[in-house]
């Protein structure tokens, strides 16, 4: 039987299946999903982006992937490798509540992860996490990953 999800939702669900397989067994692969390419960004981006911030700097170009871990940001396949892999736990388990993917306009794929962790003997906990993969040299990376647990301050 044919699988009738769009081809982003294909992509993407094979995306977080695998990303969290390795994440769970490895950390130390997940390089592999991660770009150290440049890529080329619009000038009109640039442009309303930098706007009085880095007046006269030049931008052409996102240099590598990007984490953003509990408010953290890294930038690069090391750089983010060397984060992941220095958390401060050696067991978790990540289980997947929902996932959601869609189309962007510029060919990639946006996707969203809500599920539960189990680290160590440290209690289960929420978290959301987000991916933006591209695919570059027919291969598809994560150009962008923001993660957060799902904690709430009610006090």
């Amino acid at each position: 039987m044919g699988d009738n999800k769009p081809i982003w939702e294909q992509i993407g669900s094979s995306f977080v299946q695998h990303y969290y397989q390795l994440f769970d067994t490895d950390r130390t692969q997940l390089g592999s999903i991660y770009s150290d390419d440049r890529w080329p960004v619009t000038y009109r981006f640039c442009r309303a982006f930098y706007r009085g911030v880095f007046s006269g700097q030049k931008c052409c170009s996102i240099d590598a992937s990007c984490l953003t871990w509990e408010g953290q940001q890294f930038q690069g396949k090391a750089a983010i490798v060397e984060k992941l892999s220095s958390l401060p736990f050696t067991k978790i388990a990540h289980s997947i509540t929902a996932q959601d993917h869609q189309p962007t306009p510029d060919s990639c794929i946006l996707s969203m992860v809500v599920g539960q962790l189990k680290a160590d003997d440290d209690p289960i906990m929420g978290f959301h996490q987000s991916f933006i993969l591209k695919n570059i040299n027919e291969a598809w990376v994560c150009t962008n990953d923001m993660f957060r647990l799902a904690l709430h301050n009610f006090g």
